[in-house]
């Protein structure tokens, strides 16, 4: 099965966003690809929370996300948007990641479940949960013979979540996101390899890349890494373009049977461990 990556480089308009996004897909299309994930904020990418209300528009008949159901028929492939903001009950907004069928429906949401809240030395607080409502619910949805594992960015520094989801039956973790260029150099490979290392599954991570309008500037380098934790495919840049590589059941049922410490896993007592 060959599977596809889109790095973009999003702006604050969905509609330009969009408009940027189309010919990715084909592209990935025309390439073979039966599945293409897009980075985390493809549709809008704000940095605060007045960005946000000013363009966010309701989950239920969101003008853009039905515009790419028609792209998933037209091109006869699974298009997973890594996330957009949309409203949530409570005033802030969902970081929420769509899967739309081949058929143009919608298959699978899941909205990010680890939002990142830290003290830094010498900057402002960073609480994204004021403006973002975590997830709570893991999801797996089926993709030909494979099962995909959601995720969005920050998730990929919880091991917890993907050893969730590979006992839950993924076999392909999706990865989207918009990792900044400092922990993009420090973190990003290393992570990712971790994550399929572990799980004895295949990653694909499509990012961000570039210079934005809100002033941010993301790392790029969208990967696809196999079960042995070798990275297969690579856009080695932060410009958008389209990675596709092939993938095959048959390496997840190998190195889960060379290693295979997701049957090995036993549960213990101790202390109260939560990280």
């Amino acid at each position: 099965m060959k599977i596809a990556a889109i790095q973009m480089c999003s702006g604050l308009d969905p509609e330009a966003n969009l408009a940027a996004l189309e010919p990715l897909l084909a592209e990935a299309a025309a390439q073979g690809a039966r599945y293409a994930l897009t980075p985390e904020v493809t549709l809008i990418f704000p940095e605060n929370r007045d960005q946000l209300k000013s363009v966010a528009a309701p989950f239920e008949g969101h003008p853009q996300l039905a515009r790419v159901g028609g792209l998933a028929r037209q091109h006869d492939m699974h298009i997973h948007i890594g996330s957009l903001p949309v409203p949530a009950e409570d005033g802030r907004f969902a970081n929420r990641s769509v899967l739309f069928g081949p058929d143009g429906e919608q298959a699978a949401i899941y909205d990010k479940i680890h939002l990142f809240d830290a003290d830094i030395a010498g900057l402002n607080a960073y609480r994204e949960s004021a403006t973002y409502m975590p997830g709570e619910t893991a999801v797996t949805a089926p993709l030909g013979d494979f099962t995909l594992g959601f995720s969005i960015c920050y998730d990929m520094r919880f091991p917890r979540l993907y050893n969730a989801l590979a006992n839950g039956g993924a076999t392909l973790m999706a990865v989207p996101a918009a990792f900044t260029v400092p922990t993009g150099q420090a973190h990003w490979h290393v992570l990712l390899r971790a994550r399929a290392i572990e799980t004895g599954s295949y990653v694909i991570a499509a990012a961000q890349g570039g210079s934005h309008a809100n002033g941010r500037s993301t790392y790029g380098h969208s990967l696809v890494i196999d079960p042995w934790g070798k990275v297969i495919a690579e856009l080695e840049h932060d410009r958008p373009g389209v990675l596709v590589a092939e993938i095959d059941p048959a390496a997840v049922i190998e190195a889960r049977r060379r290693v295979p410490a997701l049957a090995n896993a036993r549960e213990f007592s101790g202390p109260d461990l939560q990280g």
